[in-house]
């Protein structure tokens, strides 16, 4: 893959498709605010090359979901704000039917970040007549294209695909970086290599399993999905998350890692709660006493031991997905167990974005004990299920 380094930058204007989409609140004046700037300072050693260059940026990026309409809550206006301070350097904000004249005043250095690019429905159109149209639009702004947006590259998209094949392109330091980390993972992991599922929804990691449990050591199943391997063992979880048509297809993984030798962990205790609320009655039972009418809402503290034994020998430790509902404090603290396991592990410690990157964040654990936190959740779980991914395969095509 073709990295930042390939490209002739000095003095030109690059095109860069980033990823913002941040977590946004409300403000006490009604504005809104960033609550987590990661993708923002994820972006910035590519920016500030390019701007060492003397290369005039334009930044493309979205936010949410605006599926073609124009959004006033997803506007890219706090991250312009919040990028200018970052770059320390003011960053403009305009729409792409704005922009070319705007371009052709940029001086060395300056950057311009483009309107949520899903404002526009050709963004993300079925319609490759239609991507291809915006795509153009956006390659007439610019003489080379950096794609460092990893959070995108599994999508097929005017922005990430499309505009990589009109101009010579090349992957910036945040996607080469991603693609390394799980490109070496998938080829060669330090061993044990340990992998830790969690989340809500089995059926979303289905495609991870079925990948990895020929070649991982050690599986760690947490979160919502445990709910559905318990079933598959015949026991009863009560009022849990459960995904009942996917009962047969997880007993099929647990034969699997029986027959490949593989430890595949499921909880030995949970926190349950009557009352799916942070102020709910709560109690600490067996895995196999979950009582009927609670609900599981975190691991406990058994299996919290449990899971931080199985990581503290490890060469390679991949994370994804929560052990529980950690946004609300009496459920939070398997997550935090297993963010502190891996801190203190030597061995290569990857937390693959979404959910797991935000807990870290929000349980204030010190990120730089990790060797790599993932800024894309989907794009690292479809890396892990072996997908081609189209946003990283078309920066390999001859341009």
């Amino acid at each position: 893959m073709k990295s930042l380094d390939d490209l002739d930058v000095a003095g030109r204007t690059v095109l860069v498709r980033a990823d913002f989409n941040v977590p946004l609140a409300d403000g006490p004046d009604g504005s809104r605010v960033i609550t987590d700037d990661g993708r923002i300072v994820a972006a910035l050693p590519t920016l500030e090359y390019l701007r060492s260059k003397g290369a005039r940026v334009i930044v493309a990026a979205h936010l949410g979901r605006a599926k073609g309409v124009r959004v006033p809550e997803l506007s890219l206006a706090p991250v312009a704000a919040r990028l200018g301070d970052l770059l320390g350097t003011t960053v403009t904000l305009a729409d792409l039917a704005d922009a070319p004249p705007l371009v052709a005043g940029m001086a060395p250095g300056d950057v311009l970040l483009l309107e949520n690019i899903r404002f526009d429905g050709r963004e993300t159109s079925k319609d490759a007549d239609e991507r291809a149209e915006l795509a153009k639009e956006l390659a007439a702004l610019a003489d080379v294209y950096v794609s460092d947006g990893f959070g995108v590259v599994h999508r097929n998209q005017a922005s990430v695909t499309d505009v990589a094949r009109l101009l010579p392109s090349a992957a910036g330091r945040l996607v080469h970086q991603e693609a390394s980390v799980f490109g070496g993972i998938m080829a060669e992991p330090a061993r044990p290599f340990v992998v830790i599922l969690g989340g809500s929804k089995v059926s979303d990691k289905l495609g991870v399993i079925g990948n990895l449990i020929g070649r991982v050591d050690r599986l760690l199943i947490g979160g919502g999905m445990a709910y559905t391997f318990l079933k598959a063992q015949g026991l009863g979880v009560g009022e849990s998350l459960l995904e009942a048509d996917q009962v047969e297809t997880v007993r099929g993984f647990i034969d699997e890692a029986a027959t490949r030798g593989v430890e595949l962990l499921l909880p030995v205790d949970f926190v349950v709660a009557d009352r799916f609320a942070a102020d709910a009655q709560t109690e600490i039972v067996a895995a196999d006493a979950i009582p009927d009418g609670w609900m599981g809402l975190d691991i406990g503290p058994r299996t919290r031991e449990l899971f931080a034994s199985k990581i503290a020998d490890a060469g390679t430790v991949v994370w994804n997905g929560p052990m529980g509902v950690f946004e609300m404090e009496p459920f939070a603290g398997g997550t935090l167990a297993v963010a502190q396991a891996m801190a203190g592990s030597s061995g290569f410690t990857v937390i693959g974005g979404g959910d797991s990157a935000a807990a870290v964040r929000q349980l204030d654990v010190d990120e730089t004990r990790f060797t790599h936190i993932s800024t894309g959740g989907g794009a690292s779980l479809e890396f892990l299920e072996g997908k081609t991914l189209p946003g990283l395969a078309v920066l390999e095509e001859t341009t």
